[in-house]
């Protein structure tokens, strides 16, 4: 039975943008020494949202400063008074979570079941979960009264912008030290509202300070001198590029980076639940997640039969306005991103893969991909290869588990994989053989603040999240 759907969108009347944003430094929003302007677009109708400034070199240096100058007060402040600051902000979060939800489908194009119900409940999670540490630093493990580092330069990407903003800035804070933090330049609002959530708060001036602007912004917040720590989240390129800025010098340097996590299914997994921990693998924020299960690796014996219930399951899936509640799929970010989708999927079918989407219309305005599903793919292929970032699902087969393993680990990337199987044992002697950071079994995409998260090989190093994140804003 089919159900028809009646549009129920989301009301853009509770967010108030403004034409034109500032930069948040030492507890303002100023101008630029540079007056050089961007714009951010809605990606589901290309409408310019706002003006947002391009942070000069001038200007990053004058974050840092305001970020260094405090720092003295911040760091000197009982771990008990910080947790104040960050219960404060996780409690406004919360309190405004429908406003930055909206906003943050608005910028960023995902759908608003995801921004309200995903992303808003992890942002107030993490800010809860650290003000509850930041008086019990002498019992993480690091040593009896382990000090900050100093001024924290972050550099988030546009697929999770505020849920990012939440992974650095929060166990910062919580451990004493401060913030410059740039967000992308596809998605800077949602920063530029929690500088105001900081305001709100009464967070000390200069203790965290927010700088838009493109790549240029981003390289000279990671090269100034008085940065102590150094913490990106977005692609192995620019990744390897930090790495090249940050050596030689005493900076503290996180990295997480690319993916292209393999999603394993075993004959004697419960397959519907497995189809929908794939849907949830690969199609959630659009793929655009650096941990999607991008890999579908299926036990031969049950491939035809997974994959009528795959593309049963993807022809129920809703594309269409990220605003209304029932929207499964939204936008690409960028015209750009959507650009790089379009032509590995195109190399894809070259390559000889075959190609399958379920019947799908897509708005005529913005920037739009529908699920796409590959079969008949090799190792060899781009698309099991290359990250997409996309929604885009290569399936391959396998016949024992040594080559699921295999097959697994045949990537430069090393972030994340998932497992399906009813035998406990099964799932444990797998996961141990995988070069994964996060291994989920029987779901996929699932996070938590108490849980680390990071990678191995080319996706990067250090961990976020959990105890283990403590430890990556402490000089130990």
């Amino acid at each position: 039975m089919a159900f028809e759907y009646a549009p129920a969108p989301e009301s853009r009347a509770i967010v108030d943008i403004a034409p034109s944003y500032g930069l948040f430094i030492d507890g303002e929003f100023v101008e630029s020494s540079g007056g050089e302007l961007n714009k951010t677009v809605s990606p589901a109708t290309e409408e310019v949202l706002a003006e947002y400034t391009q942070a000069t070199a001038e200007d990053v240096d004058r974050a840092v400063k305001a970020a260094r100058k405090a720092f003295e007060k911040w760091s000197a402040l009982p771990g008990s008074e910080r947790a104040k600051y960050l219960f404060r902000i996780a409690r406004i979060i919360q309190e405004r979570s429908r406003e930055l939800a909206v906003l943050e489908t608005l910028d960023n194009g995902k759908p608003i079941k995801e921004t309200r119900d995903a992303d808003l409940p992890l942002v107030a999670a993490h800010f809860f979960y650290y003000a509850g540490w930041a008086d019990k630093l002498d019992h993480a493990g690091f040593g009896a009264n382990p000090r900050p580092l100093g001024v924290a330069g972050q550099v988030i990407p546009w697929n999770f912008p505020l849920l990012m903003l939440a992974w650095k800035i929060a166990p910062a804070l919580a451990t004493g030290n401060t913030v410059v933090l740039k967000p992308a330049e596809t998605t800077p609002l949602s920063a530029l509202f929690f500088a105001d959530i900081c305001r709100q708060a009464g967070l000390p001036k200069g203790v965290v300070n927010i700088v838009t602007g493109d790549g240029r912004t981003g390289a000279a917040l990671v090269a100034h001198p008085d940065v102590n720590k150094v913490a990106f989240t977005g692609s192995t390129a620019v990744g390897k590029e930090i790495a090249r800025t940050v050596a030689g010098t005493a900076k503290k340097l996180t990295l997480e980076l690319g993916g292209k996590g393999a999603n394993i299914v075993f004959d004697d997994a419960p397959l519907d639940q497995a189809v929908e921990g794939i849907v949830n693998g690969i199609f959630f924020n659009q793929g655009q997640v650096c941990c999607a299960g991008s890999r579908l690796l299926v036990q031969e014996s049950v491939q035809e039969e997974l994959l009528d219930a795959l593309k049963r399951r993807l022809s129920t899936l809703r594309l269409g306005d990220p605003l209304d509640k029932n929207t499964d799929i939204g936008a690409i970010n960028s015209a750009e991103q959507l650009a790089r989708i379009t032509a590995l999927a195109e190399r894809g079918e070259a390559e000889g893969a075959e190609r399958w989407s379920p019947a799908c219309e897509l708005p005529a305005s913005g920037y739009w991909f529908a699920p796409t599903l590959f079969t008949n793919v090799t190792q060899a292929h781009t698309i099991a290869r290359e990250e997409i970032f996309g929604p885009v699902l290569s399936v391959l087969t396998f016949r024992t588990p040594d080559e699921a393993v295999a097959k697994a680990n045949n990537t430069q990337y090393g972030l994340s994989a998932g497992i399906w199987s009813e035998k406990g044992s099964r799932i444990l002697a797998v996961a141990n053989k995988l070069r994964a950071g996060v291994v989920w079994s029987n779901t996929f995409n699932k996070f938590d603040p108490t849980s680390p998260f990071g990678g191995y090989k080319e996706s990067g190093f250090g961990r976020e999240g959990g105890r283990h994140g403590l430890e990556a804003y402490l000089d130990v």
